[in-house]
């Protein structure tokens, strides 16, 4: 979502529903953006054993655009998986665990942790526990 300007927005939760999410802000490169909202679906099989893009400036493999230098990945691996990726010059990672657990660059997070990255060049991520999903983000 952009909010940029003229958006009213509201959130609830169902009492009856349980709801598990993670609502995380990524602020925009510049201020008073034409409003904007797109959500899209990426199934299980699209991101399983690989890191899969959800959002980038560009809308780059059909990811949700997004304004800022982020690129936005999600995953999904087995037991003993692992995806690596390359970081380049001056940027950053953030990595988000949503369930299960992993080991990024011999450091071990689990479900709930987040990792701030920087003076890496490369990450080597692999999953210690079944199904574990996490969130990666390359930052400028």
């Amino acid at each position: 979502m952009t909010a940029g300007t003229g958006v009213l927005h509201s959130e609830c939760s169902s009492e009856i529903d349980k709801t598990h999410l993670l609502q995380i802000w990524v602020l925009p490169e510049k201020k008073n953006l034409q409003p904007g909202y797109e959500q899209k679906l990426f199934s299980s099989e699209e991101k399983q054993g690989k890191l899969r893009l959800i959002a980038s400036r560009g809308g780059d493999d059909g990811s949700v655009p997004i304004n800022q230098d982020v690129h936005l990945y999600a995953s999904i691996l087995k037991d003993g998986d692992e995806v690596s990726h390359e970081l380049g010059e001056g940027r950053h990672a953030w990595i988000q665990v949503i369930s299960g657990s992993l080991e990024v660059n011999g450091q071990q997070l689990k479900a709930g942790d987040g990792a701030a990255i920087s003076a890496e060049t490369s990450l080597s991520i692999r999953s210690i526990a079944n199904n574990t999903e996490f969130l990666l983000f390359d930052l400028n």
